[in-house]
């Protein structure tokens, strides 16, 4: 039986990524020459649970009574932080939706986004209960590019017609593709359904380089240190940084400026980051205003 990166090495042959949105083939984006010279960015996020901005233990989220261990709540909504970011120059930045579409909390949730992408149209990404009949939507309200995560990934399975549907309605170079990922012995795998199921896909160059023709970026949360502030994935972010083709943002543990430098060590520079509880506007004690050099 083929495993998960089998499947998706096959289906990618198969599809070819068509982008029917745009009524083309699509092909890897040529790299721009910001972008081949490209030096580690910070891209900031707005987390909304609840109604609330905040910052949780990723792995603690439960959709079931809407249950995080909670760093930080903020009483400032979502579009302040967007305008902030947009007043400091912050692009790529992501908004994400912690709350399920069923969850009694998820239409204030998501009305608190759509203020955050008015606010800054253009400046940032949303994620969360992302699918092919709604990624249109959030793009017309003024996001970049959505994520996606459970639509093409859950129980533990790659859903590859879902990754073909969601191209034709929002085309690729408006995709970023969500492989979170946890460690086993012999190395990286994405999980699904809150983190908590393993997939059988292992994150290697070969899975990254047939994906990136699906998507524009990554976003790549180290799960056993995201929200934690206990240092990042180092093996993660080196495999991250020799691989480099198209942009990838990796979350996860970072809490101080040696991290950081570490990171881009690591990282070659050409990986970008994002910081949530770590960070003094969250709760935390790194500066923001020393973080937002990285632009």
């Amino acid at each position: 039986m083929q495993n998960a990166a089998g499947k998706v090495l096959l289906f990618l042959r198969q599809f070819l990524c068509r982008d029917s949105r745009k009524n083309k083939t699509a092909e890897p984006r040529r790299r721009t020459d910001t972008e081949e010279k490209r030096i580690m960015r910070f891209r900031p996020c707005i987390d909304i649970h609840n109604g609330k901005v905040k910052q949780i233990v990723g792995s603690s989220l439960r959709d079931e009574g809407d249950r995080a261990d909670t760093n930080f709540a903020s009483e400032l909504d979502a579009a302040f932080y967007a305008e902030m970011y947009k007043k400091d120059g912050l692009k790529g930045g992501h908004i994400i939706l912690l709350n399920s579409a069923g969850s009694e909390y998820y239409e204030e949730s998501k009305r608190l986004a759509l203020e955050a992408l008015a606010a800054y149209p253009g400046g940032m990404q949303i994620g969360g209960g992302i699918t092919a009949e709604n990624a249109e939507f959030f793009l017309d309200a003024g996001a970049s590019h959505v994520i996606v995560t459970s639509y093409v990934f859950k129980n533990g399975t790659f859903y590859k017609e879902n990754l073909k549907r969601l191209m034709s309605a929002a085309g690729r170079d408006n995709i970023v593709l969500d492989l979170s990922c946890r460690k086993k012995e012999d190395g990286y795998y994405v999980v699904t359904d809150r983190w908590q199921k393993f997939t059988d896909m292992k994150l290697t160059d070969k899975v990254l380089s047939d994906l990136s023709a699906c998507c524009d970026e990554f976003l790549i949360h180290g799960v056993d240190v995201e929200g934690k502030r206990s240092g990042m994935e180092e093996d993660l972010v080196r495999m991250l940084g020799k691989w480099g083709r198209i942009p990838v943002t990796y979350a996860g543990g970072i809490r101080s400026e040696e991290d950081l430098d570490r990171l881009k060590e690591l990282g070659g520079g050409k990986v970008d980051f994002t910081v949530g509880s770590a960070l003094d506007l969250f709760g935390g004690e790194l500066p923001y205003d020393n973080v937002k050099r990285y632009r």
